[in-house]
């Protein structure tokens, strides 16, 4: 492995435009790559990208960008292909709102600013399909960095990545421009969980410091199958988010291990915490002892306890599905297959009430077409029949685990 650092601003000659972007000029094993750190809603980027390429010749060109979210860019009525009972049959549900609230939040930003979201992405293919240069996809699927991000932390942290798309969606103050080009001194995914992403280093990790290695693995596999393929590159223009700059700076120089086993090792879900599985099945074993006691003292008791039981889970699961906007059959279902946890698990109780509710509101094409566009604004969410139906399978999930815990408290307090 052979790399060094050329220079970290533009040539000379440069503009005054592109000496003010974060650049930084890495050549390894014979490769040139120019990485321009970009701000994702930012018309500064968008027009460093075109000018990086109008002023300088490259061989490839690099985005940070995975191939769902290339294709959704490319092809902004791809949501209509979106099968919502494979959704939720498969427990996608939630990772799909997640993705939608990150979209939302995006979006809301470059709303602001009259810029598309991505566009300095969308420059960046644009300009290499006029110069007929190869792109190349280098970042990881959102949907395994977040899952990798919720499966490294804990309970509260979990809460807060929860919190932070949800703070995402209600917030509506303006954001001054020159805090769009702070952009650059982040990340997307971090700046909504920046807070969290500070104070916690694994989940800093999984969003922005294995991005990094990932993507900078990613650059190395296209190098060398390009060379492999008879046109070895020379010099490459990566466009990414500036706050990958420096830490994929560091990996050019340092990464060494064979790059398509380093992304295999990043793409893989770790296992989950045995602990939350095992607190809830403990906290369901001590209910059906407390509620066998309760039987054994008398029936009378024990049929309270089991009504406490029915009542709470039901309740609480059917209040969420309200609360979402559900129908009346679909918080029905809720509330009568919620008490029903403990011979059905694994199969979350939100699956049958958000299958009822695309029975009963079936997505109307309108409600494909203008799915990006509602999501933006938080009531949205409930207007368009695909949101709702996410937030009926979220919603009636969190409903009755509430009801799990409040039914529990009241059983155990029968008992003394």
């Amino acid at each position: 492995m052979q790399a060094h650092e050329d220079t970290t601003s533009p040539p000379a000659g440069g503009s005054e435009l592109l000496a003010a972007q974060p650049i930084a000029r890495i050549t390894r094993d014979g490769v040139e790559f120019v990485l321009l750190g970009t701000a994702h809603v930012s018309r500064a980027s968008v027009e460093a990208v075109r000018e990086m390429l109008a002023t300088e010749s490259f061989d490839a060109v690099a985005v940070e960008l995975c191939e769902p979210r290339y294709k959704s860019m490319r092809d902004p009525e791809s949501f209509r292909n979106m099968d919502l009972f494979q959704i939720i049959r498969q427990g996608k549900a939630g990772l799909v709102a997640a993705n939608l609230a990150l979209s939302a939040f995006q979006r809301r930003l470059a709303e602001q600013f009259g810029i598309e979201p991505g566009a300095e992405m969308k420059a960046a293919i644009d300009g290499a399909e006029q110069r007929s240069l190869p792109v190349w996809l280098i970042d990881r699927e959102v949907g395994i960095t977040l899952k990798r991000a919720i499966r490294s932390v804990g309970f509260l942290e979990r809460m807060g990545i929860v919190g932070g798309l949800a703070a995402s969606l209600v917030t509506r103050d303006d954001v001054e421009e020159s805090e769009i080009e702070k952009l650059k001194e982040g990340d997307m995914l971090g700046s909504m969980f920046n807070e969290f992403a500070k104070e916690s280093p694994p989940l800093f990790e999984a969003l922005i410091a294995e991005r990094d290695r990932y993507m900078t693995a990613r650059l190395r596999e296209e190098s060398i199958d390009a060379g492999a393929a008879g046109t070895p590159p020379k010099r490459v223009l990566a466009v990414i988010g500036a706050g990958h700059l420096a830490g994929i700076r560091q990996a050019l120089e340092t990464q060494d291990s064979p790059p398509q086993e380093l992304q295999q090792g990043l793409a893989q879900l770790p296992p989950g915490s045995p602990w939350p599985r095992r607190i809830g099945l403990g906290l369901f074993i001590a209910i059906a002892v407390a509620i066998a006691v309760l039987f054994y003292r008398g029936t009378e008791f024990g049929a309270d306890a089991l009504w406490v039981w029915i009542l709470c889970t039901g309740v609480g699961a059917a209040i969420g599905t309200f609360a979402a906007g559900g129908h009346p059959l679909s918080a029905l279902t809720a509330f009568v297959v919620a008490p029903l946890k403990p011979f059905r698990p694994g199969v979350p109780v939100g699956a049958a009430s958000a299958g009822v509710e695309v029975w009963m509101h079936r997505p109307r094409v309108a409600d494909f077409d203008s799915l990006r566009d509602d999501v933006i604004h938080w009531t949205g969410w409930w207007k368009n029949r695909i949101s709702r139906t996410l937030l009926v399978f979220v919603l009636t999930n969190l409903g009755m685990t509430l009801g799990v815990w409040i039914a529990g408290f009241q059983i155990f307090k029968s008992l003394l």
